[in-house]
């Protein structure tokens, strides 16, 4: 198997842990709350990434003191915040509209990429792109052609998926700036560790140091995992691939909420999904 292959079967694995992570998250949502669930699934995340470093045989944990400032940023804004926005946000929102406008995130990279890594332009078909992924994700918020018209773009739930997308965004802004070449298993082990010794904080102060229930654990064991092999594909893929290949993360996800959580979609949702394919042919594509 080559590189190429290796990575685009990470990616598609992947892909497959971000559909079941919401799904998981709103199962564990029967007896427990956003903030609890948040905090064990960070713990059980710090874990599978130290097994994973262990059968890897990688180096102790050491960082230096230019790599702690972007893990710090990472698992504080990434982790800690992004993640915790995303999870309070699946209490309002149903799985698909959080699983697509997490996809925006490509949106936020070309921007960002292009004022802070000064490393790519712009073309003709980045704004096409980009103004096809903003229609789909209207079309998805909105759901029904009526509330379309009279404007209604989603909720204050949606609201929040956007912001936490927007903080990916930038940690993957930092990632590829600062720590690209580090080891996956390190990223990840940093990005959960330092969040769950706030979240451990939190809990022993409230006396919450329990387990509610399995979903918990199966999160942070879904999040961690799909973490590294994220991790691990983009460093044999290119970004544009990478996008692309997320794509099957949607559908993955419409169809484990319909079994599973009874959601269902609209037309105007459907149609949505399929533009978001349209968006990033066109942000993948170059110019003659």
């Amino acid at each position: 198997m080559n590189i190429k292959h290796l990575g685009v079967l990470t990616i598609l694995a992947a892909s497959i842990m971000w559909a079941v992570e919401p799904i998981v998250v709103k199962l564990s949502y029967q007896n427990s709350d956003f903030l609890h669930t948040s905090a064990v699934r960070a713990a059980v995340a710090v874990l599978i990434a130290l097994v994973y470093l262990l059968l890897t045989k990688t180096s102790p944990l050491r960082v230096t003191k230019q790599q702690l400032s972007p893990l710090l940023y990472i698992a504080l804004a990434g982790t800690l915040v992004a993640d915790f926005l995303y999870y309070a946000a699946l209490t309002q929102v149903p799985v698909v509209n959080a699983v697509i406008l997490g996809h925006l995130q490509t949106i936020f990279i070309i921007v960002l990429a292009f004022f802070f890594l000064k490393s790519d332009t712009l073309n003709r078909y980045d704004y096409l792109g980009i103004a096809v992924l903003i229609i789909s994700a209207v079309l998805v918020t909105t759901k029904t052609f009526d509330n379309l018209v009279a404007l209604r773009f989603g909720t204050i739930g949606d609201l929040i998926v956007l912001a936490a997308t927007i903080s990916w965004a930038t940690c993957s802004i930092v990632m590829k700036r600062y720590i690209n070449t580090m080891h996956a298993g390190l990223i990840t082990f940093y990005r959960f560790f330092f969040a769950a010794l706030i979240f451990a904080a939190y809990l022993g102060v409230t006396a919450s140091l329990s387990i509610d229930n399995l979903y918990q654990i199966l999160v942070g064991v879904i999040i961690g995992i799909g973490t590294i092999l994220y991790y691990e594909g983009l460093k044999r893929l290119k970004a544009a691939q990478v996008s692309a290949l997320e794509l099957s993360t949607p559908f993955f996800a419409a169809i484990l909420g319909f079994f599973i959580l009874n959601e269902t979609l609209t037309l105007l949702q459907i149609s949505g999904i399929l533009l978001l394919f349209l968006g990033v042919y066109f942000i993948s594509k170059k110019e003659p």
